[in-house]
Order: C-alpha cells, then sequence, then structure tokens
C-alpha cells in the first residue's frame, strides 16, 4: 500500500478509483468486490477486514478529508464578491449541488461509525462558515448597490412627478351645483347627519302614520316600539332637516342650499342606495312665487345640462310644500324624441320642488300671512348620472380607482 502513498489524488473519488484498480489486481481482496462492477467497495466493508493494510488506506483517507476541510477554511476569508454575479458564481462554486464542500458530504457517507461524529462536525462547521461569508458579502454587495444608486441622483433634477388623485364625481357635480346656485344669491348651510324625529319629521308636516317615520325606511338610532317622540334620534333622511334649523335660527328673508349625505333602508343595487347625497334650497321672503322657483329651475337646469334644456313640472305631494311638483328635463341624449334611456318618453326626472307649506312656516315661527317661499331638492348621484352617464349606483361608492381615473382633468 506504499504505492498510496505517492499518489498523488486530490480527491476521495480519486482514492476511491484508486483503490478499485489496486483491490482488483490483489487476489486477497477479490472476494470483496466480487458483486461490485462499477461502484467501489465502501470503506466500511473494507475497514471489516481488519488488516494492517486496510487500517492504513482508511487512516490515509481521514487524513484526506480533514485536510480538505482545513483547505476550505483557510480559504473562506480570502472569498470576494463586488457584484451579484461573482456573488453567484461563489455560491455555485462551493455550495451548489455540485460544489466543493457537498461532494465532501456526498463522500461523508463512505466515513465509518467510529470516526463520523468527528468528520460531521467538522463538515457542518465548514458549511455554516461558507454559507455566513456569502451572506456577509450578498449584504456587502447589496449596500454598495444602494449607495451606487445614491451617488448617481441628480440632486440638482425636478423630482420625479407624484401621482395625483382626481375628485370624485360626486364631489365634483356638488360644486358645481353649489356654483349655479350661489350666482343667484343662495349660500351654503350645513347641519348634523345624527338628528331627532323634531327637525326631520315633526316640523316638516309630516304625519304621525307617515311611511317615512316606520323603522323600514328610516335608520332609527333610539326609538321606542310604537311610539312616535320628537326625541327619536335617527340618521336623517333628507337634508330638509337643515332648512329647519335654518328657520328656527334665522330672520327672513332666506335664501339658503343645503348638501349633505342622507341615509335610508333600502336594498342596495344598480338603481338604490342606503346612502346617497342631496342639495335642497330654500328660499323666504316677501311676496315670493312659483313663478320665481320656476325662472330659477330653468337657469339650473340650463347651466347645468346646457341651453337648449327644457323642463317640465308635474303636479305631485310632499308633506312640507303646497302645492308640490316634481321637474323634468328634456332628454339630451334623444333631444326629446324618445330613447331607452328615457322610456320614449323624451323626458328624465331630476327634482322635487314646491311652494312651503304654511304649516311648516308657522312650526317654525315665521309668520305665514307674511312670507312666502318655495323649496326645492335633488339628488347628487341622480344629476351625476344624468351627466356622466353612470348607470350604477354602486360605483359611487366602491372607491374602483379604474372609475374614478375617468374623471381626471374634469
Amino acid at each position: 500500500m506504499h504505492i498510496l502513498c505517492g499518489a498523488k489524488v486530490q480527491k476521495i473519488s480519486e482514492v476511491h478509483k484508486f483503490l478499485r484498480n489496486y483491490l482488483l489486481n490483489t487476489p486477497k481482496y477479490t472476494s470483496i468486490i466480487c458483486t461490485y462492477t462499477f461502484f467501489f467497495v465502501p470503506l466500511q466493508a473494507f475497514y471489516m477486514q481488519n488488516t494492517s493494510d486496510n487500517n492504513y488506506i482508511v487512516k490515509i483517507l481521514f487524513m484526506m478529508i480533514k485536510e480538505k476541510i482545513q483547505d476550505l477554511l483557510s480559504q473562506v476569508a480570502d472569498l470576494q464578491a463586488t457584484n451579484a454575479e461573482q456573488l453567484e458564481a461563489l455560491r455555485i462554486k462551493y455550495l451548489s449541488k455540485k460544489g466543493l464542500v457537498t461532494e465532501l458530504f456526498n463522500e461523508f457517507r463512505e466515513v465509518p461509525k467510529e470516526e463520523k461524529r468527528e468528520i460531521g462536525q467538522a463538515l457542518n462547521a465548514l458549511r455554516q462558515a461558507y454559507e455566513a461569508r456569502i451572506n456577509e458579502l450578498r449584504e456587502a454587495v447589496e449596500a454598495n448597490g444602494v449607495k451606487a444608486a445614491a451617488d448617481e441622483q441628480d440632486l440638482t433634477r425636478t423630482p420625479d412627478p407624484i401621482t395625483l388623485g382626481t375628485r370624485h364625481p360626486l364631489s365634483l357635480v356638488r360644486e358645481q351645483i353649489i356654483d349655479i346656485f350661489s350666482r343667484v344669491g343662495f349660500t351654503v348651510a350645513e347641519g348634523p347627519e345624527v338628528e331627532d324625529d323634531n327637525h326631520v319629521y315633526s316640523l316638516l308636516n309630516f304625519a304621525p302614520e307617515h311611511p317615512a317615520r316606520d323603522m323600514q325606511d328610516t335608520f332609527f338610532i333610539e326609538k321606542e316600539p310604537g311610539v312616535q317622540k320628537p326625541s327619536d334620534i335617527l340618521l336623517r333622511s333628507h337634508t330638509s332637516s337643515v332648512q329647519t334649523r335654518t328657520m328656527l335660527s334665522q330672520e327672513p328673508p332666506i335664501r339658503v342650499l343645503c348638501p349633505g349625505r342622507v341615509y335610508r333602508n333600502e336594498a342596495i343595487s344598480a338603481r338604490a342606495h342606503c346612502f346617497f347625497h342631496q342639495v335642497e334650497g330654500l328660499y323666504i321672503d316677501k311676496n315670493v312665487s312659483f313663478a320665481d322657483l320656476k325662472e330659477v329651475l330653468l337657469y339650473f337646469a340650463k347651466e347645468m345640462f346646457g341651453p337648449e334644456t327644457q323642463i317640465r313640472l308635474r303636479p305631485s305631494y310632499f308633506p312640507f310644500t303646497e302645492p308640490s311638483a316634481e321637474m323634468d328635463i328634456s332628454c339630451d341624449l334623444c333631444g326629446g324624441k324618445g330613447c331607452s334611456f328615457c322610456k320614449g318618453t323624451g323626458w328624465v326626472e331630476i327634482l322635487g320642488c314646491g311652494m312651503v307649506d304654511p304649516n311648516v312656516l308657522e312650526s317654525c315661527g315665521i309668520d305665514s300671512k307674511v312670507y312666502t317661499g318655495y323649496a326645492f331638492g335633488l339628488g347628487v348621484e341622480r344629476i351625476t348620472n344624468l351627466k356622466y352617464r353612470v348607470k350604477d349606483l354602486r360605483l359611487f361608492s366602491e372607491n374602483d380607482v379604474r372609475f374614478l381615473q375617468q374623471f381626471e382633468g374634469c
């Protein structure tokens, strides 16, 4: 076996190859490898022969493994990488499936049991050392990349434009409505969304048995079942409560616009929602007539939908106005000829209006024999639908960016 000592072998696999040739040509070892044509005799089996030659060969193999481990350990500190490509090359060379460290683990299977602990600990320490060094180099490469990017940044250039949001279509239409009515003297008045029954219903001439005061139509927060009390707390179902607060706190003349969110107990669908937005108007002064109301509404329609827009007023009923009417505008899609949007009528309803009922004036402390007034109310979603051809009310409250981006520049 002295020839093994002089053999220039660098890997365990080369030792195996040398041993295989030696054993195949040595008669006393032929029986050990009789069934191994392509593979080498496991060292454990070879070791079990208890010959001095065997012990000598195993010692040499262990010395080679240890020397290889020590040699690889000595190279850890010298590993260098300045970019991701070099770092990956190091990982492949040492830790990949065919890497130098991994090959030692593959040959670890040939180590006898009594030596496995020592060699196993050394191999684990070797792998951990290479993993730690490569991770350290990776952090350094990433840090250098960030620093290089910062160094390359031109601090004198104009900052990149920040993507700005868009105004919500309901906000656009609400502001447009307020702007139109402000030109004829209306000012904005606001009030609480959580109201009491007195301001929402009682002062507005709603009968105690009116369906709007039932829980299936209104969101009540505090209410005694079967009893109608002015102190019942609810989410306002219209912004008319702001009108009653204004009439109670101001002396005529009054000319206010009341925008805001309202709530009703309705199933959510493409045509209805449990909350929506209203803009209501109130004008109280001496000698106010229905003709004044008609002229203001005609002015609004032409400013909002175009100078060719026509209006018509149809008789209707509201508890707080008398007489009452609903206003339609000519369909701008078909020019009044009739289409699917206007259901073949050539007209589209947009608001309700009327002269303020004298009972409402008296309830709010205003002399109905001296003052008269008119009121109107319109849904912001309804106007937005007509203006932008939005067919589903749910789009207004879903915050879908794809929908909102359509209003950029509006």
